[in-house]
């Protein structure tokens, strides 16, 4: 009897244990940083200085090479990442400032809390939801009726001052950054990160979706005194020497982020995206996007090519590049959804692609236009100086990249494939393809609702 008994109990428990392990859902965790350059961290080929802690990350997972941010500056990007839809069908195509500002740039002041919400969708399926870092899509300034996190589907919240329930210990004074606050400059991320595992901690019967969108590597650039650069501090708060140590600090983050997980045993059950909101700025010299032409608020490649990392152990190859799948931001919540096995609402209507299997390793061609705008007039946009300002609207298609403004002008036509830097003009020589994607881009730009100033 006593042998039935434990027979009995073992059968109990591996049925349910296989049963937990069908049923349970990944966790999930975007890192998005700011600003970041294509090349920053040494695992896309930076020499700034050595990125360990991310460069595991790419140990244990895959590193795409074409992958795109919606946008070059930050509040259309983030909006095309949380909605899986291009910023311009909710009027964003620049950043968003004051309501004057807003109103000159033809855009919202705020996010439409009815825009589709990655988190609404993944907190309607049984995940706890969790925003720490920047937003910076609504809220801040005179800015005042911003909707609160929860209309986006977070269930906590720590964020900065340009968001609608900026956190006390950060803001001290009414600006982005203050050398008051509680929580030092050079301290944030390592905030963030703490609030993240916190948060995995106080739910851990549910699975966990979080945003960890640090405002680093944006300036100013304010590391840590530290022992090793006595007589050297204040650094420039656009200096390089100041950049390499808050890229450091970002690095040392990210591991305690993954050796917090593990310590939880969640590791293995986290799928982790590491990426950018948009290019780097200042750039120097270009060294930061590993030679593509353009920066932060620039449509070449510079601007809106991205470093991306994706780990999930066990499900995605380890150590593997994938140079050849295009993905963009937008593609982020039909994919995550499909790997997490979240189904999406009925009436959702997305941008995006669900390019899950480029995620577990299988590569492909998007085999779907990409589409980009920034800025839609004079009165409210600085783009850089020449040759990396850019036209304002932009179509990848293949191997083929197409910039031209929305009035038609300066159309310039890149073989993106075989010149990824954008320095052979084609526009004259393929003139069937140029008129197919200026129809192509115009058509896409007309169907975007205007705001008029």
């Amino acid at each position: 009897m006593k042998y039935l008994k434990l027979l009995f109990a073992f059968f109990f428990l591996a049925f349910s244990h296989t049963a937990f392990a069908q049923n349970k859902k990944p966790n999930i965790i975007i890192i998005l940083v700011d600003d970041m350059g294509f090349s920053d961290v040494s695992t896309f080929g930076g020499n700034f200085v050595p990125t360990p802690n991310i460069d595991r990350l790419a140990k244990n997972g895959l590193m795409l090479n074409q992958y795109y941010s919606g946008a070059p500056i930050c509040s259309p990007s983030r909006t095309s990442l949380l909605t899986g839809m291009y910023p311009g069908r909710w009027n964003f195509s620049t950043y968003l400032d004051n309501r004057q500002h807003n109103r000159n740039a033809e855009q919202a002041d705020y996010l439409n809390p009815e825009a589709p919400s990655i988190a609404r969708i993944f907190q309607s399926a049984g995940y706890a939801t969790g925003h720490f870092g920047k937003w910076h899509m609504g809220g801040g300034r005179d800015v005042k009726d911003a909707p609160i996190f929860e209309k986006y589907g977070y269930d906590a919240h720590a964020s900065t001052y340009e968001s609608p329930e900026p956190d006390p210990l950060l803001t001290a004074t009414n600006w982005i950054w203050s050398d008051k606050d509680s929580i030092k400059r050079w301290d944030r991320t390592k905030y963030f990160v703490h609030k993240t595992l916190e948060f995995f901690k106080e739910n851990k019967d549910k699975p966990r979706f979080v945003n960890l969108w640090p405002d680093d590597v944006h300036t100013p650039w304010v590391p840590n005194v530290g022992d090793e650069y006595t007589g050297q501090f204040p650094l420039g708060r656009e200096s390089e020497q100041a950049f390499k140590l808050v890229l450091k600090e970002l690095d040392i983050q990210v591991g305690r982020l993954m050796d917090g997980l593990k310590q939880m045993g969640e590791d293995k059950n986290t799928i982790i995206i590491f990426t950018s909101d948009n290019g780097p700025l200042p750039s120097f010299k270009g060294s930061r996007t590993g030679g593509l032409r353009g920066s932060k608020l620039s449509l070449y490649e510079g601007g809106t090519r991205m470093p991306f990392l994706i780990s999930w152990p066990g499900h995605i190859p380890q150590g593997k590049t994938d140079a050849g799948s295009e993905v963009n931001a937008i593609d982020l919540l039909p994919s995550l959804a499909s790997m997490a096995g979240v189904k999406l609402p009925a009436n959702y209507q997305g941008d995006g692609l669900d390019r899950s299997k480029v995620f577990v390793g299988k590569s492909s061609l998007r085999n779907k236009n990409m589409f980009w705008e920034y800025g839609r007039n004079e009165i409210a946009f600085k783009f850089p100086a020449k040759p990396n300002r850019s036209p304002n609207l932009a179509v990848r298609s293949g191997e083929w990249k197409l910039l031209m403004n929305s009035d038609g002008s300066d159309v310039e036509l890149y073989n993106i494939v075989k010149d990824k830097n954008e320095t052979t003009e084609l526009s004259s020589t393929q003139v069937k393809i140029t008129n197919q994607l200026k129809k192509e881009l115009s058509a896409w730009w007309e169907s975007l609702p205007k705001l008029k100033p």
